[in-house]
């Protein structure tokens, strides 16, 4: 999480996370509480945190607004289940995404036997991050990079680019531009 000291957990349940991530030397700034039913997105900052990180509520209406909020508020790490992101709605979040930390299965409940059977990752989201996600692999230290992709200078929708000089997702995007 490089040059992260600060953060924020906007869904705090039962604080584990805020434990967990304080005996790595980090320090919570500003903790939300939504077992009292605090609303997240009702707030527009979080304690100047350099970073949110939090496991959000995995509903996917609820989950895609808080990625829309949160980045927007500072980098935001959280953490969704993997499937999500080969999926038609997660699409138009991912060139915001910038890391994908794949982790192994989760054990959700302190003192049990077996572990979860979904596969869960970390993403990163950043408003100002454009280029797509770099996944990094499970116990490894190898990062497979993401795609070359580029913003269309015309729609503003991410595109793979076919040439080095590309700066348009389309032909059309391109004669829009310049009429």
């Amino acid at each position: 999480m490089g040059s992260i000291r600060t953060f924020a957990e906007p869904c705090a349940g039962d604080g584990d996370l805020v434990r967990h991530l304080e005996s790595f030397g980090l320090r919570c700034v500003w903790q939300g509480d939504i077992r009292t039913g605090q609303d997240a997105l009702a707030f527009d900052q979080y304690g100047g945190a350099d970073a949110n990180i939090t496991n959000p509520p995995h509903t996917r209406e609820g989950m895609h607004r808080m990625i829309a909020h949160f980045q927007r508020i500072a980098p935001t790490w959280l953490l969704i289940d993997y499937d999500w992101s080969a999926t038609k709605q997660a699409a138009e979040y991912m060139a915001h995404c910038s890391d994908i930390v794949i982790v192994p299965r989760l054990k959700w409940f302190e003192g049990s036997k077996h572990t979860g059977k979904d596969n869960y990752a970390w993403y990163r989201f950043d408003a100002s991050h454009t280029a797509g996600p770099v996944f990094h692999c499970r116990d490894q230290h190898e990062i497979i990079p993401a795609r070359r992709t580029r913003v269309c200078a015309q729609c503003g929708k991410p595109y793979e680019p076919q040439r080095s000089s590309s700066g348009f997702c389309s032909q059309a995007c391109k004669q829009s531009a310049y009429r």
